[in-house]
């Protein structure tokens, strides 16, 4: 990666930018300043098909100006944008700033459309027939990449549409996470577990409080060492939503049922985030928001 970053590519691309125009110019002198010799008849002295002569007419006026115009463009262009390697240009523009100035435009000119919501509870909007549709489509034009258009989510991605909630699922919640972004992290827990063994038994005495098919014999023996996981998940294994625990007894895996699957998180831990988008939405946006998504479990 450091050998598209070096100092050296910035540089050559200011090389080839203006070189290639700084070029042409030449070429073009060169070629007004070379005397070709012609013929009486204005032609070159080379003749095909009997009769058929080639000429040495200047290039027209009209095309040297157009070329010249194209020219002043180019280095004008060059001057004010950026266009040089790491030069930012007279103006200072850049993509960032014309994304945020239409972001901003397309905020001021929706903004009617939202205001009208701004002072209905969640609970009220989310049986707007015409605020569930603006919510719908925010929801999945940016939403619907990681929960599924139906919102029921996927290995990794939580199923909106149920009452399983890592961290509530209230109105107050469900907007805090949307403006916020989630960060979920369980630690790799094998090595405080102990052997392969502690392991196993830990992961059947998982399975054995969601009703789950287990080894009663080795769920038996991992209750004791579940007492590590308790610390997040609770003494009952219902989880914690101030942290994001989730809750082992509803037989809801959001990253794979089963005892092999339980053993591989134990093993391997499990980081998981949800962006902010607090940056990208009006407050106002994320009240229609809010309202569609706890709609879906609330209906």
């Amino acid at each position: 990666m450091s050998d598209f970053v070096h100092g050296f590519w910035p540089a050559f691309i200011t090389a080839i930018s203006l070189g290639g125009i700084f070029g042409c110019v030449l070429l073009l002198w060169f070629a007004s300043k070379v005397k070709v010799n012609v013929a009486d008849d204005g032609s070159n002295g080379h003749v095909w098909d009997e009769d058929l002569r080639e000429m040495n007419n200047p290039m027209p006026m009209w095309w040297v100006g157009l070329f010249i115009i194209t020219v002043i463009f180019g280095l004008s262009y060059l001057f004010l944008f950026p266009g040089l390697g790491t030069y930012a240009g007279k103006l200072g523009w850049t993509e960032i700033k014309e994304y945020e100035a239409e972001v901003a435009k397309t905020n001021a000119a929706i903004a009617p459309i939202y205001a009208k919501y701004a002072a209905t509870s969640v609970e009220d909007l989310a049986k707007n027939e015409e605020a569930k549709g603006i919510g719908q489509r925010l929801f999945l034009n940016n939403c619907a990449q990681c929960h599924g258009s139906d919102a029921r989510g996927s290995r990794g991605f939580p199923n909106l549409t149920d009452h399983d909630w890592l961290h509530g699922g209230s109105p107050e919640k469900i907007k805090e996470t949307i403006i916020n972004g989630r960060i979920g992290m369980m630690p790799p827990m094998a090595g405080a577990l102990g052997t392969e063994d502690d392991v196993k038994n830990v992961a059947n005495y998982v399975l054995s409080l969601s009703g789950s098919m287990y080894d009663s014999g080795r769920a038996g023996a991992g209750k004791a060492k579940f007492g590590v996981c308790a610390a997040c998940h609770g003494a009952d294994g219902k989880g914690n939503p101030m942290i994001g625990a989730p809750n082992l007894t509803d037989n809801i895996w959001l990253h794979g049922a089963g005892e092999a699957a339980i053993i591989k998180r134990i093993h391997e831990g499990k980081v998981n985030q949800m962006p902010a988008w607090q940056t990208k939405f009006t407050p106002e946006q994320i009240h229609v928001l809010t309202a569609y998504v706890w709609g879906l479990s609330n209906k």
